[in-house]
């Protein structure tokens, strides 16, 4: 079974979390996630982490510290994904594979429809921060 490494940015700003409704098509159709994306081969997480904020919320983030990993299979292809906090540095939100974006205090987060791996981190943020 293959292995590769996805990556997950938490943006808080005075309680309120970044989440972002993917298009619908694909396997996280209309589900809210915390923005981040596959690992290219020799990228470090940080490195994925300020190129996926970019490509997917033209955002440019400081990749702080590191919160959780959570597993899972998809496709035959075991993930790890490793989740960090980030601070918005610059950029103006435009949107490229998510039809929506809103900032969310917890309760807000358990009002919301996430992917299997997302939801391990919202409730993780729940229950840490």
């Amino acid at each position: 079974m293959e292995e590769r490494i996805t990556t997950s940015g938490v943006a808080e700003n005075k309680g309120l979390f970044l989440v972002a409704k993917r298009l619908p098509g694909g396997p996280l159709s209309e589900k809210w996630e915390f923005v981040g994306g596959k690992n290219r081969w020799g990228e470090s997480v940080e490195e994925t982490l300020r190129r996926e904020w970019m490509e997917e919320l033209n955002l440019s983030v400081d990749v702080k510290e590191h919160l959780l990993d959570t597993e899972f299979i998809y496709n035959n292809t075991h993930f790890t994904l490793v989740c960090h906090r980030v601070e918005i540095t610059g950029g103006d939100i435009k949107l490229s594979v998510h039809q929506d974006y809103k900032w969310v205090d917890k309760k807000g987060l358990c009002e919301l429809e996430f992917g299997d791996s997302d939801s391990t981190i919202k409730d993780w943020i729940i229950s840490n921060l």
